[in-house]
């Protein structure tokens, strides 16, 4: 047996490795536990980027998480060396009544952010790859762009490690409770332990009282057929369907489907992409960017884990803290949630606003 430790991290993916820093920058005798290696593609912390904004049409209650995760971004750039955060802007897409949109609005008027609202005629000037309907409108956060998630779990791993932290890696855990985790290569004991499951939550986290499903997610990457290099993040709501996609990077552009895919676990998500569903997505993408999809290249998979309502799991409950559940839309905020998590851990209460991510929160 193994002891001697303050907190436990369990799962050194995005939050977990970002837990893991600064629990380790405070001091902390910390041990840090993954089932892969350091940076993966087995999880939901892969893909070549993540698209972060701060006109959250989820719920304003989320800006003032973003506003200091942006501000964190810059830190964990400035310490590692790893170019994480690349503002290219920010294009939401939609009818004028939509969530997209007036929710984005209400976010950015209630605190003030900068942006702009684009009709369709300024749309099509701006940005001539894309096609938007008479009536369809965009806010555009010049703010915004996206995240490299191997980037930030490297750098965060790179800093835990600096820090002191103790990351073991290719080592799943087989058993946890308050104050005890066990793989196959020993049994480790702490004051605390903070679980950062991603996916395996509704394997480690059985008893959380919030029903949590695991969505396999599709990545398409295409040589698009227009010149997309300076373009913004989109996310586009269309006929009660929402997509969203990349500027050309490394001569590929990145596009994916929001919420349409098949439940999963870890174990049986179908990680071959298939003809079929290339074809769909293409035949999806060209009334709306018809230069996109000039030549595909290639499609990887990765998986969210959902709530009910959408809203993430974040919470202390007596000697363990758990996050997950981030519901495709997380990554944004992995440097705050490790800090919520280490205050969570270290004093038991965090200055951050977290009630919405409460796991006994009324639900609808």
């Amino acid at each position: 047996m193994s002891a001697g430790y303050d907190v436990i991290v369990i799962g050194l993916g995005g939050m977990g490795s970002a837990a893991a820093y600064r629990l380790a920058q405070r001091g902390k005798r910390v041990l840090g536990l993954e089932r892969f290696t350091g940076v993966h593609t087995q999880g939901s912390s892969h893909g070549e980027s993540r698209i972060t904004r701060q006109a959250y049409f989820e719920d304003p209650a989320y800006v003032p998480l973003l506003l200091r995760a942006h501000e964190m971004w810059d830190q964990i750039e400035r310490d590692s060396g790893e170019k994480i955060f690349h503002r290219v802007g920010g294009l939401l897409v939609g009818a004028p009544e939509s969530r997209t949109i007036a929710g984005s609005r209400l976010s950015a008027e209630q605190y003030g952010l900068p942006h702009e609202v684009l009709d369709a005629q300024e749309i099509r000037k701006r940005f001539p790859a894309m096609r938007p309907g008479p009536d369809e409108v965009a806010l555009h956060e010049g703010g915004a762009g996206y995240v490299v998630p191997e980037s930030s779990v490297r750098a965060h791993l790179e800093l835990a490690g600096r820090a002191g932290a103790e990351l073991r890696f290719e080592e799943p855990v087989t058993h946890w409770e308050a104050g005890r985790v066990t793989t196959a290569q020993g049994i480790y004991e702490a004051e605390h332990v903070v679980v950062c499951p991603g996916p395996w939550a509704p394997e480690l986290l059985p008893d959380l009282g919030i029903a949590l499903e695991v969505e396999r997610q599709v990545q398409f990457f295409f040589t698009p057929a227009a010149d997309l290099r300076d373009y913004p993040t989109y996310i586009w709501e269309r006929g009660g369907r929402t997509f969203y996609g990349f500027p050309e990077r490394n001569g590929t552009a990145k596009f994916a489907i929001f919420g349409e895919g098949a439940a999963c676990t870890p174990d049986t998500i179908d990680r071959t992409v298939h003809a079929h569903e290339v074809e769909a997505v293409t035949e999806l993408v060209r009334p709306l960017m018809p230069g996109l999809t000039g030549t595909f290249q290639r499609a990887a998979t990765c998986m969210f884990t959902n709530t009910p309502d959408s809203h993430f799991v974040i919470a202390r409950q007596g000697g363990v803290t758990v996050a997950c559940g981030f519901s495709g839309h997380g990554f944004k905020f992995v440097p705050v949630v490790g800090e919520i998590l280490a205050d969570l851990a270290v004093e038991g209460a965090t200055r951050h606003p977290i009630a919405l991510f409460d796991p006994a929160r009324p639900r609808a």
